[in-house]
């Protein structure tokens, strides 16, 4: 089942159950997913969508972020709640190991030396191999301290 009948299916479900706060996250997506396809005039398939949700998670973050330090906790609380929406239909997370062990591989595929000046080669492999399973931002830090290190 692709990841847009999913989101239909669960936004049936949470009409007819009455959870208003996640059908109204599910309707976020649906929206964010429909205006980049009307932007882009084609059909999202499963990757894109995934980049959609990873965008949705990244702005749910920073959102947090500037609303605690604002001192807006009941609009941070409603953000946590959209954000545990949107990481559901997101893959499974790795750990730092196994984005280590992702990094090391692809250094020996880009056959790269130490220093930053192969940091854009390698994140080119890297990228499709973990795009959704994990933080790029980390991914990247990491590499940079493998690079130097």
């Amino acid at each position: 089942m692709s990841m847009k009948q999913q989101l239909t299916d669960d936004m049936k479900a949470a009409m007819k159950s009455g959870e208003k706060d996640k059908l109204a996250t599910i309707r976020l997506i649906n929206a964010a997913i429909k205006q980049r396809e009307v932007d882009e005039r084609i059909t999202l398939d499963d990757a894109a969508v995934l980049s959609v949700l990873e965008k949705m998670v990244k702005q749910r973050k920073d959102s947090i972020t500037q609303f605690e330090a604002a001192g807006r906790d009941d609009l941070a609380a409603i953000e946590k709640a959209e954000l545990v929406v949107v990481q559901a239909y997101l893959p499974e997370q790795i750990g730092q190991e196994e984005i280590d062990q992702a990094i090391q591989a692809a250094i020996a595929e880009a056959n790269a030396g130490p220093g930053p000046q192969a940091m854009g080669k390698i994140m080119a492999i890297l990228k499709p191999k973990l795009a959704g399973r994990a933080d790029m931002g980390v991914v990247s830090q990491r590499l940079k301290a493998a690079l130097a290190g």
